[in-house]
């Protein structure tokens, strides 16, 4: 059975940097898309970032380009999103998501994502 799980969030002050943790299981990691998705009390899922089969990666949010980074290990079919200089707007639950796709393709559409893990809180305080 395939699994999306999430690790790694917290509670951290303003400025501090945190580094998510994406690991699949019973998929072909290689041939995936890997999305990170947020949704902060009361407002919508948000699209964050996203990194392509082969390792290109696609900023959605522009209030995090410049300080936030995804990256992918295929030995451990594991997906990272290290955030750096976070801010109190960047709370929020954190979602990874997988889709199978090849080249440069990194949707945004959140639909398109068939595997979802169950999401890590991230808490940033001011």
């Amino acid at each position: 059975q395939s699994q999306v799980v999430e690790s790694g969030g917290g509670s951290v002050q303003a400025g501090d940097s945190l580094r998510l943790s994406c690991v699949t299981s019973g998929i072909p990691f290689g041939l995936y898309v890997i999305a990170w998705y947020r949704q902060a009390p009361g407002k919508e899922r948000e699209g964050v970032i996203c990194i392509t089969s082969r390792g290109e990666s696609k900023v959605f949010a522009d209030s995090v380009r410049g300080r936030f980074t995804i990256s992918r290990d295929q030995a451990k079919n594991t997906v990272y999103l290290e955030m750096n200089n976070l801010k109190p707007e960047d709370t929020a639950v954190y979602y990874c998501a997988a889709t199978q796709g090849l080249g440069s393709w990194c949707p945004a559409g959140a639909q398109l994502y068939e595997k979802w893990g169950q999401g890590t809180q991230v808490i940033v305080s001011s």
